[in-house]
């Protein structure tokens, strides 16, 4: 169905991702505001960080609405920080486990073409199993020329 959707009301209720969320409050807070390709676009308030996620199939375009947010990705060398301001996008790169931490507190907007891929609540989900099962395609990749990018 094409219908536009209201962000601020996709919000209403729903509660903000602190340091006590839940897997599934997590779930809750980021409500689905439309289905993408295989995927979904999602919304949600981050009053701190979120779990690292992996996406194995495909790039995810993270859009800050409100505030600013830190993406921290593991890369095969060592982490790499970007800080992302409202009205800004950033896209993360499939095959890379990264986690959004807001600056203090942000509204973020997320595209994901393909199902969403593993979580994680662990210090360094790389060697570690995940609540959510990985795909095939799931092997960590060395960063791509995108990535590369944001370290200039």
């Amino acid at each position: 169905m094409m219908q536009a959707q209201n962000i601020r009301t996709a919000l209403r209720g729903k509660p903000k991702i602190t340091a006590s969320t839940t897997y599934e409050t997590f779930r809750a807070a980021c409500p689905e505001l439309a289905a993408f390709d295989k995927g979904a676009v999602t919304v949600g308030r981050f009053a701190t960080q979120g779990p690292w996620e992996f996406h194995p199939d495909g790039d995810e375009l993270l859009h800050v609405l409100d505030g600013q947010i830190e993406v921290i990705l593991l890369t095969d060398d060592e982490p790499v920080h970007v800080f992302v301001r409202a009205g800004s996008i950033f896209i993360v790169p499939a095959r890379v486990w990264h986690r959004q931490v807001p600056r203090p507190l942000a509204t973020l907007l997320s595209a994901l073409p393909t199902q969403h891929g593993p979580t994680s609540w662990a210090e360094d989900p790389r060697g570690k199993p995940s609540k959510t099962p990985a795909s095939p395609r799931s092997k960590l990749l060395r960063p791509n020329k995108a990535l590369e990018r944001t370290r200039a």
